[in-house]
């Protein structure tokens, strides 16, 4: 009734939330680097990057959750990675230049492989795809987002510290 068809529909739901987590992030990146005064760490750069969206899908309930799923379900499609780069790529770049301070001598290169594991993660978190809940017979659930926070960034952080300190080649 409001949108001329369903991909503007599309577009309209995927902008009004990521809109409020590419604004909770960017205020979380600005208090975190205040409060560091310069010297910024992986693991706390990975919280606020992955805390605050966590936290944002928590609070929002089923819905939350059925959010994230549905992020996870598009990010892989050729239509979605427009909207990403669209909504989410300052918020990334953001990152990024906190990690060229907290890793001063791992190479662009290995940052930006980094961040793309670092995606393929969260993606995979955010799906519930129940593959996890089956595997640890139930002791893990994959729509327990609160246990996905509270492990998801410093499992990562751990990738990132241990990334080569010298550039490889192509």
């Amino acid at each position: 009734y409001y949108f001329d068809d369903k991909l503007e529909l599309f577009r309209a739901v995927f902008a009004r939330r990521a809109g409020l987590s590419v604004e909770r992030r960017l205020r979380a990146f600005d208090r975190y680097e205040k409060d560091v005064n310069g010297k910024p760490t992986v693991s706390g750069a990975l919280h606020v990057l992955l805390d605050t969206d966590f936290d944002l899908y928590i609070e929002g309930g089923e819905g939350g959750r059925n959010y994230a799923a549905f992020v996870a379900q598009i990010a892989s499609t050729p239509e979605a990675a427009q909207l990403f780069e669209e909504h989410f790529n300052p918020v990334i770049l953001r990152f990024l230049g906190i990690l060229r301070k907290a890793l001063p001598d791992v190479p662009e290169r290995s940052l930006f492989w980094g961040i793309h594991f670092l995606t393929g993660a969260v993606m995979h978190s955010y799906a519930h795809s129940g593959r996890i809940d089956r595997l640890s017979g139930g002791l893990c659930q994959s729509d327990d987002l609160a246990s996905i926070r509270e492990f998801l960034a410093d499992f990562i952080a751990a990738g990132f510290v241990s990334l080569p300190k010298k550039a490889s080649a192509k």
